[in-house]
């Protein structure tokens, strides 16, 4: 059995992950702080790759980087990078598709806040970066697991936008979900159900290790209340 197709998925979800992470949590933390006419339209277009079809991203994105095209030809000719049929392409596809993923806890955890905590913060002479680092950040631990957690699990399980971006290159784009789907187009079902099994098993306890934390933390929080 090739277990080479669950290594690219591992890599990608990865390297996804890390990369809205960081890119969120500073996006995440001014909008939850902002009351500005344009909060919506940003959450909108952060969000908007939960309502728009995987077929539909990749195919603009292949629009907009292939060879034939402005950005496509400018990214290969100065930098030989090329965002199409390539594991840069379907890093660059996931990290847009599974953006709200990161985004929607991260922001969630942070309106949370006390802002009276916040402030104390501000006026004890602490800059943003500390008081994202050393206040924020370590209150808002469910979200930030929830977000880690969910955008990998959603990067494991994508293959529309992987597809239409990356193609199925051997030990390139060929991810697991798409090693399933030729399975089942050439009536190999018992490799299909190996995949498959393997999937919904790394899912399920991807999603049980999520609500056992929060749970956990849920049940922390109401003791600490209950001796006060």
């Amino acid at each position: 059995m090739d277990f080479t197709p669950f290594m690219i998925s591992f890599k990608l979800a990865f390297l996804t992950t890390a990369i809205l992470f960081f890119i969120t949590i500073p996006l995440a933390w001014v909008l939850s702080q902002s009351s500005s006419k344009f909060k919506p339209l940003i959450q909108s277009v952060c969000t908007l790759p939960i309502v728009v079809p995987p077929t539909v991203m990749g195919f603009y994105i292949l629009l907009a980087f292939s060879k034939n095209s402005f950005l496509g030809k400018f990214l290969h000719d100065n930098f030989g990078l090329d965002l199409v049929f390539s594991f840069e392409g379907i890093l660059f596809a996931s990290c847009i598709y599974s953006l709200p993923f990161m985004f929607g806890p991260l922001l969630s955890g942070f309106e949370s806040l006390n802002k009276n905590m916040i402030e104390a913060s501000y006026l004890c002479g602490k800059g943003r970066l500390k008081t994202i680092t050393q206040i924020a950040l370590p209150n808002i631990k469910p979200s930030i697991l929830t977000a880690i957690v969910i955008t990998f699990a959603h990067c494991i399980g994508e293959f529309g936008i992987i597809l239409m971006v990356g193609g199925s290159i051997e030990k390139q784009t060929k991810v697991a979900s798409i090693a399933v789907y030729e399975f089942v187009e050439i009536l190999d079902y018992k490799s299909a159900h190996i995949y498959s099994l393997i999937m919904l098993g790394m899912s399920f306890l991807v999603l049980f290790g999520v609500y056992a934390f929060n749970q956990k933390q849920k049940n922390k929080f109401s003791e600490k209340n209950d001796r006060i």
